[in-house]
């Protein structure tokens, strides 16, 4: 498509594209689209104007030929625009935003006083009627205050008063609606399904395939620890599934054939073959924004108080008012005191505050389930590690293969593989890799598998039993041996590798040696949580002692235990967790589910088990720990932050009554600044917490610097990122409608503000 240059800076270019009109979903497409060109850092596209504003670090010949190639059909066949995105949403809001400035500009500078009278008493139906429901179910709640200073404004004939109450109550209800919608949309893409791929049942064989080739009728094959990520109905087998995601439901499904299972749900155990009755993306996003809207989780402590302060603060703001008019016999001293709500703002910045703060984290590669748990985060003193794909890299590889027993390498390495390929593990991916890279092709020759969480698997190839897992399941719980004369090859075997060992007929056959290299960033993560203050970091791992106290030492952990199994590690959490600490666990497997769900905050690695990330409650970016971190600072700047407009909604709206009631302002001149006050805390309570900062090059420099800067007791604001910053186009703001937003409600502020100082008598909203 041609495109036409506006302006160029350096690293940032505007371009127009030649087309008569763009549709929302264009603007998406060329928005993926761009944000998908290698070096692309920033895209914003106003499809008002057809234009789009790039911000790239890569060569300006590439984004340019990138441009050239463009076409709206052909970026469409690539699948880059998500399922949902909230341009549309924004697009809604701004527009109801901007017809309600612009009305009450109308009807302030146009509309005759007898319009404006009408209009009034018309719209004060709605309030007066909220109120009166509210009385008649024993609630004193703010809908009686509204209606009590709009019924009062009207009954003493003043109609400005009464107007701009309403066209302020007016905004606000908008603003809240449009960022719990977008918050919520974005906490659902940021819940979408991380699967790409599925076992499709076909011609008698299992075979790989990718999940935008599944369709309705296609069987796929679900094993223990798998997600569910299509609807569907059970047709073979047998497993009980948790929905928690879904409906709530703490204890598992069993799932027979005949059964219904739906996407985003996880097989805990057994297996099962689903027919598939709907493709990729029906259903799932909208299940999941429902689940959002109703959980509980998504009110903090904070939240809790802060809206039970509120509605006790009701009849003191009705009491207060009356006592006034006894004292004063000043009517308009007591309209003064009942113009001030304390409930507005303290309902309406709290969940935005919380709300927008999880929007934030989701820029990160960070889901937050509920503002709880960002609460807890901020208030933890103890981490404990998984070592395997958290403290390690998700992707470890094989380093060497021990055969015994006469088998060769290479035909154990390919039953491995044949193994351990349906089974959700980063030592199980490692082995099906490996084979893959030598050209081991595996054929299905062994019957079906069981799959023994924590410890292995267990099948059978020409009558004869094979397993495959850790030395305690072949060897303690199995009773395999190690073949005679062969003990020495054995003791031998390289202890800075963790092992997988198969075994025939109960006897060693091979011993798979994995290398589970360090992550460059654990030990300096570490560090950063240390000073930033959590005093205890634990490391807990199924592997042996010598391999788990090597890492320990070098990552700095404050505590390590090796040879652990599942329920040790969540008796490990229950145990701190009863001595009164707060403690975050991250794992990344099946056998972390347990712990995972003791802890006051559950994180998984977003690479690993689905059923761990399903039983979390917040899931990190693999490619960084220092996700973490960032999660910490969020969360004590939200806690700063709630605090914070905590004392200054009592404090100024404290200030406010004193001032109406010593006859200083007039109700209308209090109604405006409690109203402006609300709107302002609001729209502070939507801006991000840290200040994002490109990556530097020498990330091991800059994290340096933001430890000791930490240590120091420099502000959490200005501390320097240590992770690289991920733009994820499915769970951040598009530019343009953040830039929007931000301009519209400034702009309405600032028009409000001028419209209530004109003297017109009788000018009301409409």
């Amino acid at each position: 498509m041609k495109c036409k240059i506006l302006h160029e800076s350096a690293g940032r270019i505007r371009v127009h594209l030649n087309c008569r009109r763009m549709t929302l979903h264009q603007a998406d497409v060329l928005e993926y689209y761009l944000r998908n060109v290698d070096g692309v850092r920033e895209v914003s596209v106003f499809d008002r104007t057809q234009d789009a504003v790039i911000v790239y670090r890569a060569d300006r010949a590439a984004l340019v030929r990138a441009l050239a190639a463009f076409s709206f059909d052909t970026a469409e066949t690539m699948g880059l625009v998500p399922d949902h995105t909230t341009r549309a949403l924004n697009r809604e809001f701004e527009d109801k935003l901007s017809w309600t400035v612009i009305r009450r500009v109308i009807s302030k500078l146009f509309f005759p006083l007898p319009v404006t009278t009408a209009l009034a008493i018309y719209h004060s139906i709605k309030y007066i009627r909220e109120g009166l429901s509210a009385l008649l179910h024993g609630k004193l709640s703010v809908a009686v205050l509204d209606a009590t200073a709009v019924t009062v404004s009207i009954a003493r004939g003043d109609f400005a008063t009464a107007g701009s109450v309403m066209f302020m109550l007016h905004l606000g209800e908008i603003l809240e609606e449009w960022t719990h919608k977008k918050s919520v949309a974005d906490l659902a893409s940021a819940m979408s399904l991380r699967v790409d791929s599925v076992w499709l049942q076909a011609n008698g064989a299992e075979v790989l395939t990718k999940i935008t080739d599944v369709k309705p009728g296609d069987r796929i094959v679900i094993r223990t620890g798998g997600m569910i990520p299509l609807d569907g109905r059970v047709v073979e087998g047998e497993a009980m599934v948790n929905q928690s995601s879904l409906t709530g439901e703490s204890m598992p499904v069993a799932k027979h054939p005949g059964s219904p299972v739906y996407a985003g749900t996880v097989a805990e155990e057994g297996e099962c073959v689903i027919s598939v009755e709907k493709s990729s993306g029906s259903g799932r996003y909208d299940r999941v924004v429902r689940m959002i809207e109703e959980s509980e989780k998504l009110k903090s402590t904070a939240e809790d108080k802060a809206s039970r302060m509120a509605d006790r603060l009701v009849p003191y703001t009705l009491g207060g008012t009356a006592l006034t008019y006894l004292l004063t016999r000043n009517a308009m001293k007591a309209l003064a005191v009942l113009m001030v709500d304390f409930s507005c703002a303290l309902k309406l910045s709290m969940p935005i505050a919380v709300l927008s703060a999880m929007r934030e984290s989701s820029g990160y590669h960070i889901s937050v389930k509920g503002g709880r748990f960002m609460e807890a985060v901020a208030n933890a003193d103890t981490v404990v590690f998984d070592k395997t794909g958290t403290l390690t890299y998700a992707t470890p590889t094989v380093a060497k293969v021990v055969s015994f027993d006469g088998y060769s390498a290479s035909e154990m390495l390919r039953l491995a593989a044949c193994l351990e390929e349906h089974y959700p593990h980063s030592m199980a991916n490692a082995v099906v890799e490996e084979a893959r890279r030598l050209g081991l092709d595996h054929k299905e020759y062994h019957s079906q598998g069981e799959y023994v969480v924590a410890h292995g698997i267990s099948s059978s190839v020409e009558d004869k039993k094979v397993i495959i897992g850790s030395a305690h399941f072949v060897f303690e719980d199995e009773g395999c041996v190690v073949p005679a004369g062969e003990e020495e090859k054995f003791n031998a075997l390289p202890e800075e590798y963790s092992h997988l060992y198969l075994c025939i007929a109960g006897r060693l056959a091979a011993v798979i040696c994995i290398a589970d290299p360090l992550r460059k960033e654990a030990k300096s993560a570490i560090e950063a949580l240390h000073a930033c203050g959590i005093s205890k970091v634990v490391m807990m791992t199924g592997d042996n002692r010598k391999t788990a106290q090597a890492v320990a030492r070098e990552v700095g952990v404050d505590q390590f235990f090796a040879e652990v199994l599942p329920e040790d590690k969540a008796n490990f959490v229950r145990q701190e967790k009863a001595a009164g600490r707060k403690v975050i666990m991250i794992g990344d497997g099946v056998n972390d589910t347990p712990a995972l769900s003791e802890a006051d905050v559950g994180t998984a690695i977003n690479t690993g088990a689905a059923i761990a990330r399903e039983i979390a409650d917040v899931t990190i970016a693999s490619e960084d720990l220092f996700e973490l971190v960032t999660l910490r600072q969020l969360s004590q700047q939200l806690m700063r932050r709630i605090h914070r407009n905590y004392r200054f909604i009592v404090s100024f709206n404290c200030m406010l009554i004193a001032l109406g009631v010593a006859g200083v302002i007039q109700p209308t001149t209090s109604a405006l600044l409690h109203n402006a006050s609300t709107l302002g805390i609001s729209l502070d309570s939507m801006t991000d917490l840290l200040k994002k900062e490109q990556p530097s090059e020498k990330q091991d420099v800059r994290r340096r610097h933001y430890i000791s800067a930490m240590r120091s007791g420099a502000g959490v604001g200005r501390q320097i990122r240590c992770s690289a910053i991920f733009q994820s186009a499915d769970s951040t703001w598009p530019d343009i409608a953040k830039t929007a937003l931000k301009h519209t409600l400034q702009g309405g502020c600032q028009l409000v503000v001028g419209l209530f100082s004109f003297p017109s008598k009788g000018s009301t909203w409409s």
